[in-house]
């Protein structure tokens, strides 16, 4: 069940659902304590989202997820679970998931959606067999956690949830081209247009040097955080921007993209961790 829901995703998600929602409090002035069940709701409803979008993406991919090492034992394709009751199950999940973001606010729900019908109908059924900007239109979905947590407080979403919504849109791209030259001969197998697949290891390291590239100002843009908050972000884009650059002399490209795809891993926890602790003081 933790494979079929894909836990990890949903674990992540939860943090910057909640960074959302503290910030939410912070810039509104807002009590936690009596916004405790919103925040119940909110991290309850996304993460049930989450999960109800992922298991339709194992069910619209069992037929190719056999073709995978990081895949191939998932509960679809064993036989553990069948496909109309994995289909069921996120369906069930999803309607749980938007029940409980509409007791929070009608908007934190209607961007829930938004984000479930990017992942799984314009990621999953529609560009990731079709097209190498499938990683762009995924990243939509992924960058929505965010705005849902300021949403379920403050429907007239802020600069601020904007500017996470951005920083998440971004750090996925390079996130996972990294791991697209990782499995790049399990995407080529299955048959996934992914960007290393379709124009080779040079093509996706300019890509992800020009996303790293992208985020370089945007601490800047959130000064309303404070100049701990801009110092650190910045030497964390600073950091992956540099291993970005090493890409292009080293002669091990896979060790090169194992390397950026742990670094993306410890930005995202280190950077939505801070904007929490920063509103803190």
């Amino acid at each position: 069940m933790v494979a079929l829901l894909k836990m990890g995703i949903v674990n992540s998600n939860a943090l910057t659902t909640f960074t959302g929602f503290w910030l939410a409090l912070h810039y509104n002035g807002l009590s936690f304590l009596h916004e405790l069940d919103k925040m119940v709701f909110t991290l309850l409803g996304s993460s049930l989202i989450i999960a109800g979008s992922c298991s339709l993406n194992n069910y619209i991919d069992r037929d190719i997820d056999h073709l995978m090492e990081r895949t191939k034992h998932r509960p679809t394709v064993t036989g553990k679970f069948k496909g109309n009751f994995v289909l069921t199950l996120g369906i069930i999940l999803l309607l749980l998931g938007f029940a409980c973001l509409l007791l929070t606010t009608p908007m934190a729900a209607f961007i829930g959606f938004i984000g479930t019908f990017t992942y799984v109908v314009l990621y999953s059924l529609w560009t990731k067999r079709t097209y190498t900007l499938n990683t762009v239109i995924g990243s939509v979905s992924g960058a929505v956690p965010p705005l849902i947590g300021w949403a379920a407080l403050d429907p007239n979403l802020d600069f601020i949830a904007w500017m996470m919504f951005l920083i998440m849109f971004i750090w996925q791209i390079p996130h996972f081209l990294a791991l697209a030259m990782k499995r790049v001969e399990e995407y080529r197998k299955a048959g996934i247009p992914m960007l290393p697949v379709v124009h080779g290891f040079e093509m996706t390291k300019r890509q992800i040097i020009i996303w790293v590239a992208c985020l370089l100002p945007l601490p800047f843009y959130m000064h309303s955080l404070g100049i701990t908050f801009m110092v650190v972000a910045t030497l964390l884009n600073v950091g992956w921007f540099a291993l970005g650059l090493y890409g292009f002399r080293t002669k091990d490209d896979i060790k090169w993209s194992v390397q950026m795809f742990v670094y993306s891993l410890n930005y995202l926890l280190i950077l939505f961790g801070l904007m929490i602790v920063v509103v803190m003081f």
